[in-house]
């Protein structure tokens, strides 16, 4: 059964303000050119009638993990990301189009951001103070720390010992074959199924509002249901394909070993009802499975490729 095969960078939101660092989210914001030349943006547009404005729309909402925050300081942008998830992210902040800027440090420019927090990712200025300029940026984000240092664990399975059926292993030929999956399992399991943690640790990130399911990559390929769990080691296990609404955590619950976090369904890239499961760390804006070991009521149970 085809894996969760998007490359699961995260939803970015351009926030764009000027003025105070705390000012309310907008829904949306305006970009426009003075009489130099010089682009400025903003969360009102301004009241000049000979200025083209063009309005950004802001699609924030419960997808919008991480977030490109601007703002406007007398012609000196400064560039934050604001991390919403429960667990750091590696962001990579880059020129779209650049005609006379300058930033501190240059771009591109990477950063991790911690759970919950901001930072700082890169001051942005007109170069040549004669001349006009223009640019445009855009925040690239990975779930993950890339200092993260693998421990080896004895990972549970992670649904009931009589409904296991594994139809895709280690890597499978048909969609576990790109590193983000090469070392992922699908268990065969019927929509419902009680899907439990195979480690402690903290619900980072859930996607649970999706509903349909086929195999067309381009359309279903990035929008499975799943819960990502971060581990104390910096891995994150994957659960995917779950069910609409079939994650029964919240992000930043700390989970137990063994504690139901879900319903199994057929959701995003499939061809039938099951469950993803992979162990995943950041290498440096790429997402990476490992390969793991997994212990069930007889002892350890053997995977082959």
């Amino acid at each position: 059964m085809p894996a969760l095969s998007r490359r699961q960078r995260l939803h970015i939101v351009a926030l764009v303000l000027a003025g105070a660092a705390f000012a309310a989210p907008a829904e949306q914001a305006y970009r426009w050119k003075d009489r130099d030349g010089v682009v400025h943006y903003g969360d009102h547009a301004p009241e000049s009638a000979n200025v083209r404005v063009e309005r950004i729309p802001l699609t924030d909402g419960p997808h919008a993990a991480v977030r490109l925050r601007i703002e406007d300081r007398d012609g000196r942008y400064s560039a934050w990301a604001d991390n919403a998830l429960a667990g750091p992210v590696e962001v990579l902040l880059q020129y779209r189009r650049n005609r006379n800027f300058a930033s501190v440090p240059a771009l591109p420019a990477r950063a991790v951001v911690p759970a919950g927090g901001s930072v700082l990712i890169a001051n942005l200025f007109t170069a040549d103070s004669t001349r006009p300029g223009d640019y445009e940026v855009f925040l690239d984000g990975v779930p993950g720390d890339p200092s993260a240092k693998p421990r080896e664990f004895d990972y549970l399975i992670p649904l009931p010992a009589q409904t296991l059926r594994i139809d895709q292993g280690f890597g499978g030929g048909f969609s576990h074959a790109d590193p983000q999956n090469r070392y992922a399992l699908d268990f065969a399991a019927p929509i419902g199924t009680p899907v439990m943690a195979a480690r402690a640790g903290t619900v980072m990130q859930i996607e649970s509002d999706f509903a349909q399911a086929g195999l067309s990559e381009e359309e279903y390929g990035g929008r499975a249901n799943f819960v990502r769990i971060l581990h104390d080691d910096g891995t994150m296990a994957l659960y995917a394909h779950l069910q609409q609404d079939g994650a029964l955590v919240r992000v930043g619950q700390r989970i137990r070993q063994g504690q139901q976090i879900g319903l199994s369904g057929n959701t995003g890239f499939t061809s039938g009802p099951h469950l993803h499961f992979a162990v995943q760390v950041n290498r440096g804006m790429r997402l990476e499975s490992i390969p793991f070991r997994m212990r069930g009521p007889e002892g350890v149970v053997q995977f082959a490729r």
